[in-house]
């Protein structure tokens, strides 16, 4: 592996692909960095440290995963790429819905370029929502339940320029993810994210062992290392269903006669459940932290069963969501009668099977067979972090589980197969031997 990454520098043209790639990442981490203006940067970090020791300490997690920690510090990138994966999520919904962003699916490239221009647009729209949320919380002193001002100034100048300059950051992060897709390896978007979990990652690791010491820490390294090599299975798996295409004359030209496969993967709906699911959770929480003062009954309810993660009730209402959702966005994205339409259209045909309706129930049964392991794994994975809270008392952020290892793992083994290929392109060996 060591000779491959030694070859993907001495070739020019990769070298400079991954050399720019570093710099982006670098001015991306330095953004994640810097505050917005107006804030407090010592009553912030303050209030970061008492904040990570209260009860409420799991309640922004998800979002602040997805900032690399720049949320809570208020940084010109607070928002870090969260925005863009609600607005992308939102048009992989509407696409289903709305018949007219259906046809333009269907466009091919032309089609795909206008949607990712409606997301571009819905980033910013949601940007202005998000951060004039964080900076209200911010300036009322609800951020981070600290009663230090976290403003210098709390006029509504302020107000306005911290807005403005979240929303900036967020369009500043679009324009990077493009950046690394277009000049560098790898998908932009996901290479930002990666950064973002992985930035959090050590924090999260020696919290371990300043807790629960050295003998523990240790454990906890074997269990994620097995961990890890679960995920990296279990994303790899596919299920390949052959396709047969019949020869067929077009002209005076002979097509067809191939065999191919479509490949299924087990976990289809890679991360999108999950977070899914945390973000729905994510609400009966906030809404007991902005009513606290309350004594409704439902009030009592959520605060006993849906703040705290380490309650069974808890667990096992996040698994059935996890669960749920699988399937609904398995369902959203993999059009079994559309397979089959193009497969008869073009000749093609699954051996044993007949062409159109039957094609169509076929796939439908092994998809529905084969998201069942997949639900289950991303629900076992996901509860990790919650079963470590309860085991070794250690936070939500535990390291070796939930969203951060299945986008750590998932990014890291695509990009490593972007740059096998283009290694394999110029007769070198890949990583992958």
């Amino acid at each position: 592996m060591l000779g491959a990454f030694a070859n993907a520098f001495r070739t020019p043209d990769l070298r400079r692909k991954l050399l720019f790639v570093l710099m982006i990442i670098v001015i991306f981490r330095a953004g994640s960095q810097i505050p917005a203006p107006g804030v407090d940067v010592a009553n912030v970090q303050q209030c970061i440290d008492l904040a990570s020791q209260g009860e409420n300490a799991s309640l922004y997690s998800l979002v602040n995963l997805f900032s690399g920690g720049a949320l809570l510090q208020l940084t010109i990138f607070a928002l870090g790429i969260m925005p863009y994966i609600t607005a992308s999520i939102i048009l992989q919904l509407l696409v289903v819905v709305i018949p007219r962003l259906e046809a333009l699916k269907k466009e091919g490239q032309a089609g795909q370029t206008k949607i990712t221009q409606y997301t571009r647009y819905l980033t910013l729209g949601l940007s202005v929502l998000q951060a004039t949320g964080i900076v209200a919380l911010a300036r009322s002193g609800n951020l981070l339940q600290c009663n230090l001002p976290l403003l210098h100034d709390d006029s509504t100048s302020t107000f306005l320029v911290m807005v403005i300059t979240m929303t900036a950051g967020t369009a500043v992060i679009m324009w990077l993810g493009e950046l690394i897709t277009e000049r560098g390896v790898g998908n932009g978007m996901s290479i930002l994210i990666f950064c973002q979990v992985v930035a959090t990652f050590p924090a999260a690791l020696w919290e371990v062992q300043k807790s629960q010491g050295w003998w523990l820490f240790g454990v906890v390294l074997a269990i994620g290392l097995v961990i890890v090599a679960a995920v990296i299975f279990i994303e790899q798996a596919q299920r390949r269903i052959p396709v047969q295409y019949a020869r067929r004359m077009v002209g005076r030209k002979m097509f067809g006669g191939s065999s191919t496969y479509i490949p299924l993967k087990v976990n289809q709906a890679g991360i999108i459940p999950v977070i899914f699911a945390s973000s729905l959770l994510y609400l009966p929480a906030m809404a007991v932290q902005f009513n606290q003062n309350s004594d409704s009954g439902w009030i009592t309810f959520v605060s006993r069963y849906f703040v705290n993660g380490d309650h069974p009730f808890y667990m096992i209402t996040y698994f059935a969501l996890i669960v749920f959702f699988t399937y609904f966005y398995v369902s959203i994205t993999f059009n079994p009668h559309e397979v089959a339409d193009n497969m008869k259209k073009y000749g093609g045909f699954i051996p044993g099977i007949r062409a159109g309706k039957p094609t169509e129930d076929y796939l439908s049964y092994v998809l529905s067979r084969i998201t069942l392991p997949g639900a289950l794994y991303l629900g076992l994975i996901a509860l990790i972090p919650l079963i470590a809270l309860v085991l070794i008392e250690a936070n939500q952020n535990f390291p070796f589980g939930g969203t951060s290892i299945l986008i750590m793992v998932g990014v890291a083994l695509d990009t490593v197969k972007q740059i096998e290929s283009q290694l394999q392109q110029r007769n070198y060996e890949g990583f992958l031997r």
